[in-house]
């Protein structure tokens, strides 16, 4: 990382197909991205596109999903950085606790403090998403943190 704050900027039409790309080449669900391109941030380096995240907002109540960063810069601490980011975006947002789902990643996820739950547990707004209800399997682990 360059030491410069790490930038996220909402992806919009002209940056949906890149987001896409992204999530499709990592193996991370892509077929609602158009339908929610608000929940969707590029994140910047400088002018360097160093990565995706993904943010659905229920009220106090947050899903995290699709953090993918370039493979040139992996390793780098770019995917926390987005990760803290989008975290202080959502209690910016009076967001209380963020949940995902995830299906290789849950190691990652416990070094930025979420801890694994039932799946069950999660609030009924974060269940009925395209991501819980449809697109991720249900073998998919469930994670929660409260910000």
């Amino acid at each position: 990382m360059t030491g410069a704050p790490l930038r996220l900027q909402r992806a919009d039409e002209a940056t949906l197909s890149y987001v896409e790309t992204r999530l499709e080449a990592n193996g991370l669900p892509s077929q609602d991205v158009r339908s929610k391109p608000d929940c969707f941030y590029i994140g910047y380096d400088g002018d360097e596109r160093i990565g995706v995240v993904g943010i659905e907002l229920y009220g106090t109540d947050g899903l995290l999903r699709s953090v993918v960063v370039e493979e040139a810069v992996r390793g780098q601490g770019y995917g926390a950085a987005l990760c803290a980011v989008v975290e202080t975006e959502a209690q910016s947002a009076s967001v209380d606790t963020l949940y995902l789902l995830t299906t290789n990643a849950s190691s990652f996820f416990v070094d930025l403090g979420y801890v694994e739950i039932d799946r069950s547990t999660a609030p009924r707004a974060i269940q009925q998403t395209t991501e819980f209800d449809d697109i991720c399997p249900s073998t998919a682990t469930c994670m929660k943190k409260s910000l």
